[in-house]
């Protein structure tokens, strides 16, 4: 009997886009290096997500395979990668640049699924794809500088991207096999001992820090964590991660925004134009999904 989702995966998606497009905005407020700060988001995420893995999912760990389990270990150290390398470009680069550059995704996310999961892209989904894609590139033309510090600052961001698509990689594999907040709890608990490492190893200090830090920290589990993250990682059990991918394209719309409101960034009419194209292109890419593609618990394994 094929178990359907409590809420359309593409709705859920949506929810966790705009809480994502709150990170790198929480990041730049922050004083805290960027490797502290990704420690601490997810420490926090996993300490408030304890008591329910106590009260309900405790049991859970006994039945994990070896394998799964080594999986959920690559998945944390490659997200807690992504976060180091994403949180310390946006020392060296705007919002905008760096937020579209991680969003690029897709490029590597559609690699990744042909390679590992046989996944073939439609023709309007190739179209979608590029579409979006270009729309992101758009957004941040005139904030693209061939030289310098800024240069650095969006091959870090490009280097994330490529970190977080192989964190998701994994994940499509274990969410078929473990449930949401087991496999959540445990990689995200993996990231964070991975970061206190590095934090330790290269001797970022781990505290103290302003209130106003504590709270930033906070919210940066609560949002693009909790309910951004974790909603992706819900997604997987139905979705493919070109799915998730393409339609996290849609996180530069709401950065730029909020950054414009927060931090002052302007907003330039590429940005606006990209950001349209973004959109549809997003909605070519899910429309033809949706036709192909029926939701079920099965996860989705072929043509996208």
């Amino acid at each position: 009997m094929k178990q359907e989702p409590i809420i359309n995966p593409y709705i859920a998606i949506g929810i966790g886009v705009l809480s994502v497009s709150t990170s790198a905005i929480l990041v730049k407020l922050s004083t805290a290096p960027a490797p502290v700060i990704a420690t601490y988001r997810l420490l926090f995420t996993t300490l408030l997500m304890l008591p329910f893995i106590l009260l309900y999912f405790r049991d859970d760990f006994k039945k994990i395979h070896k394998k799964d389990m080594l999986f959920c270990l690559f998945s944390g150290i490659f997200l807690a990668l992504h976060f180091i390398l994403w949180f310390e470009s946006l020392n060296y680069t705007s919002v905008a640049s760096s937020v579209v550059l991680v969003a690029l995704q897709p490029i590597f996310a559609f690699v990744g699924t042909y390679i590992f999961f046989k996944e073939k892209l439609s023709l309007k989904a190739f179209i979608g794809g590029a579409l979006a894609i270009g729309g992101s590139i758009l957004i941040s033309w005139g904030d693209f500088r061939i030289s310098g510090m800024a240069l650095f600052g969006d091959l870090l961001a490009l280097l994330g991207a490529a970190a977080v698509t192989v964190y998701y990689l994994f994940g499509q594999t274990v969410r078929k096999q473990l449930h949401l907040m087991t496999y959540t709890f445990l990689v995200y608990g993996m990231a964070t001992g991975t970061l206190f490492i590095y934090d330790l190893t290269l001797d970022y200090s781990l505290g103290p820090y302003s209130t106003e830090n504590w709270v930033y920290f906070l919210l940066l589990a609560i949002f693009p964590t909790l309910l951004g993250h974790t909603i992706f990682n819900w997604a997987l059990k139905y979705v493919s991660t070109n799915v998730v991918s393409m339609s996290i394209l849609g996180e530069p719309i709401g950065a730029s925004i909020l950054a414009y409101f927060i931090l002052s960034e302007s907003v330039r009419i590429e940005q606006m134009s990209g950001g349209a194209i973004i959109l549809f292109g997003i909605y070519i890419f899910l429309k033809r999904k949706k036709k192909t593609q029926p939701i079920t618990g099965k996860g989705v394994k072929n043509n996208v």
